[in-house]
């Protein structure tokens, strides 16, 4: 239900950037502002980074097949990875360019600087707002929204920037504002990278704990001796996966077993998908393995 929604907001955020990094560009040239031309140069690869995060949307939308199984759901996963690695590469820029502006000083338009900042805040403001609805569990969502905090943090430099400007007429605080918009803008993607490299390689959720999920299962479920070969994943940092190796008491009905399990672990710890194989006494794994 998400889906549908989070896509449309995905969109509606891209084309107010991609608008709004065209005047901001002009502006950053017109008054020599690294600070409006860095935020210029992040709202570029936001713009893309938002196309892409709407089309992994897309995506996710078809339905599994025999080659995908699970769909193509975790296309958003790997798009919000690629765009964690593409803002640190503007962050970097920014720095770098920052470094080369506070030896080489250039003249700044701080009048002109401050109208383009306070209008590139206003559609920040809005595209956060609009992205801030949706799923904050999803990290496709997630990447969408942290590159649309760095241009509004971006803005909101460029003004303080213009103001400190136009006070003072010192002009390094230009790219000294820059480089610490860049340093936050670093964290955060950081933060999410890891986020999706967890789902990538199939890590357990930060949400979840396997043993406790195993303990709760052992107490809870009557059918149930012991729980053990639990695997639990995601396919989006939404869609909570697992399966398992139930091993019965003696009375125990496997059918019960399985759909109070499944109940369980849907209501219980937000796993939605599980698969459970039971067993009465040996694992056959341990068996296979023994062999």
């Amino acid at each position: 239900m998400h889906g549908s929604t989070d896509k449309k907001r995905v969109l509606i955020a891209a084309v107010l950037t991609g608008g709004f990094m065209v005047a901001e560009a002009i502006g950053g040239l017109v008054t020599g502002s690294l600070a409006l031309l860095a935020d210029a140069g992040h709202m570029l690869t936001d713009s893309i980074a938002l196309a892409l995060a709407w089309y992994a949307f897309h995506l996710a939308e078809r339905p599994a097949n025999a080659r995908h199984t699970y769909g193509l759901g975790r296309v958003k996963t790997l798009v919000a990875y690629t765009n964690g690695i593409a803002i640190f590469g503007v962050a970097l820029w920014i720095i770098y360019e920052a470094a080369v502006r506070f030896i080489q000083p250039a003249p700044v338009l701080a009048g002109p600087m401050l109208y383009v900042a306070i209008g590139g805040l206003a559609v920040n403001i809005i595209g956060f707002f609009v992205l801030h609805g949706g799923d904050q569990d999803s990290l496709n969502m997630r990447g969408a929204i942290v590159h649309v905090i760095g241009d509004l943090l971006g803005s909101v430099a460029a003004i303080a920037a213009a103001l400190i400007i136009m006070a003072t007429g010192w002009t390094p605080i230009d790219p000294i504002l820059s480089v610490l918009v860049a340093v936050l803008i670093l964290s955060t993607a950081w933060r999410l990278m890891r986020d999706a490299a967890t789902v990538l390689l199939e890590g357990v959720p930060e949400t979840l704990d396997r043993d406790t999920v195993i303990r709760d299962l052992e107490t809870s479920i009557s059918g149930v001796r012991e729980v053990h070969h639990m695997h639990v994943w995601s396919m989006d940092g939404s869609r909570n996966m697992a399966t398992l190796h139930a091993c019965l008491k003696d009375d125990a009905e496997p059918s019960s077993v399985v759909r109070a399990v499944k109940k369980r672990l849907a209501e219980r710890h937000n796993i939605a998908h599980a698969t459970v194989e039971t067993e009465r006494d040996t694992c056959a794994d341990t068996a296979a393995h023994a062999h």
